[in-house]
């Protein structure tokens, strides 16, 4: 059973005088295998994440009750009651501490939303740290993991950034070496896709049609570890590619671009529909980025390299 956060009774704590504000990366999945449906509902992953300089920010000021407010990217999309994972992480940092959640949350998003890049858990990272620096409450790592965990498959990796190995749910993690700078070009469609209607996609696909081998994970370790772009682009992969594909037919569309362009590699992005193309040095990621942009195949482009650090405080800000 999860523990129980309502424990110990609220209690007054040191709190840091000034707003934090916290940055956290964007997330690619470089691999992603995914298992069979569980009977919990969820599925066993095993996935090579790799955090990248595409970054949502989140500001926690004192204030007498908990609130939120959204701005940048996609704003109007993001929910400002509990069903933002942000406002989450502050309820549950501030039971695990026995404090009351007295926190305004401001978010400037760069992340899109429902885009495959992990925005949400970007988000839920940034508040579990800026609110521990506010409130002063020095949860110890392991203890700001677990927290990360109870609240999504992706959370933890966007606390640790990086380029690591997930497995479980994609929250049990290890550190993978890779060698270098990477240079990633994002597609960012037109409108997001829901993660839960795709992986029902793949459980409805897999009872239809016969199920495909997995790509190997030893191909891609061992381009990280080379630092040698054309064997990692041979090596992307992801389950979740073919649903996505299904779901919305246009990608196709983008992915080719991004080939016919001189791409190194190509992969949708987690669930999708960002596509991500891999680069050979970062003038060629510029010169793609711009090419992608004027061929009409998504809504924007972006730009970035991997891998960058998890969430860190940028700045503390005098009232």
């Amino acid at each position: 059973m999860p523990p129980d956060y309502r424990r110990p009774p609220p209690v007054k704590l040191a709190s840091h005088p000034e707003p934090v504000t916290v940055r956290a990366p964007a997330k690619l999945n470089l691999h992603l295998s995914v298992g069979l449906l569980r009977a919990d509902g969820f599925h066993d992953l095993t996935t090579v994440y790799q955090a990248v300089s595409l970054y949502d920010e989140v500001t926690a000021s004192p204030a007498p009750e908990l609130s939120v407010s959204v701005r940048g990217e996609d704003a109007p999309l993001v929910p400002l009651d509990d069903g933002n994972l942000a406002v989450r992480a502050a309820r549950a940092l501030a039971a695990a501490a026995g404090v009351e959640p007295l926190v305004r949350l401001d978010i400037v998003k760069a992340i899109p939303v429902a885009g495959g890049l992990a925005g949400g858990s970007a988000d839920a990272a940034a508040a579990l740290v800026a609110c521990d620096a506010l409130w002063g409450t020095a949860m110890d790592r392991a203890a700001l993991l677990d927290l990360a965990a109870d609240l999504g498959s992706d959370v933890p990796f966007a606390l640790t950034g990086g380029t690591a190995l997930g497995t479980g749910r994609g929250e049990r993690l290890a550190p993978v070496l890779a060698i270098g700078r990477w240079h990633w070009v994002l597609a960012v469609a037109e409108s997001g896709l829901s993660t839960p209607e795709v992986y029902r996609e793949l459980d409805r696909k897999r009872e239809r049609d016969v199920a495909l081998a997995p790509e190997p994970l030893d191909s891609l370790i061992n381009a990280l570890r080379s630092g040698e772009p054309t064997s990692l682009g041979h090596a992307l992969s992801n389950d979740l590619q073919a649903a996505a594909l299904s779901l919305r037919p246009a990608l196709r569309r983008t992915l080719d671009a991004g080939e016919d362009l001189g791409s190194t590699g190509r992969v949708v992005s987690g669930s999708g529909p960002t596509c991500a193309f891999l680069a050979s040095s970062s003038d060629d990621a510029v010169r793609l980025a711009a090419a992608l942009s004027g061929a009409g195949v998504c809504r924007t482009v972006r730009a970035a390299y991997g891998p960058v650090a998890g969430a860190r405080v940028v700045t503390t800000t005098a009232r």
